[in-house]
């Protein structure tokens, strides 16, 4: 990642809320063949105090990733979206550009044993299908077979670099001009990183802008 300190977030509020938001995420292991990359979804692991997150991969992709031997990075990415300087004031720099907000977090994975991979699955089932109208839970007989394709992983989280670049250096009007056009119906319509834009602005240096 581009090393920009301006955009640079050290507080871990900030990582959860982003892993918890966004949990789509992308896995790279550097091995003796390359570099692997693969895409799951994670949760953080909610009976740790330490950052760390629990998932899953499909068999044959841990013999892929080597889990264990090396250490992991977990790219998990928010909101993000082009940036017109035709919505900039006069007085902004016309540049045109891309919000977002990134971690990238680093870490030696470690697989789970049959019974909390179920554990696992089970509650990323719980997870996302709370939020439907008829809730389905995973059947426990159904899903001790299903875990046996997969492999449960949890990764303590050692380290982390995460950027958030939501206009902060622009001025006020500017700001907010760039919010309503990312409300405003057309191409780069994109309320939700208009969401995290405005939180970030509405945090006070040292608050958590997530």
């Amino acid at each position: 990642m581009r090393h920009n300190p301006k955009h640079a977030v050290c507080d871990e509020r900030v990582v959860r809320a982003l892993i918890a938001g966004n949990p789509w995420s992308t896995i790279v292991s550097h091995t003796d063949d390359g570099l692997v990359a693969s895409h799951y979804p994670v949760l953080l692991d909610e009976h740790s105090d330490d950052l760390a997150v629990v998932t899953h991969v499909g068999r044959p992709d841990e013999q892929l990733h080597r889990f264990g031997t090396s250490e992991m990075l977990l790219i998990v990415a928010g909101p993000h979206g082009y940036i017109s300087p035709s919505w900039y004031t006069e007085h902004a720099t016309p540049v045109p550009t891309w919000n977002f907000s990134v971690a990238h977090c680093y870490g030696i994975p470690q697989i789970l044993d049959a019974d909390e991979n179920l554990r696992v699955l089970t509650r990323l089932v719980e997870h996302f299908e709370r939020h439907v109208d008829a809730p389905v839970a995973l059947d426990q007989e159904f899903g001790t077979r299903l875990a046996t394709g997969t492999v449960g992983i949890r990764m303590p989280i050692s380290r982390f670099v995460c950027k958030v670049k939501m206009s902060q250096d622009k001025d006020p009007q500017t700001q907010r001009q760039v919010l309503d056009a990312l409300r405003t119906p057309g191409p780069y319509s994109n309320p939700r990183l208009a969401d995290q834009m405005q939180r970030a602005m509405s945090a006070a240096p040292g608050e958590t802008p997530g």
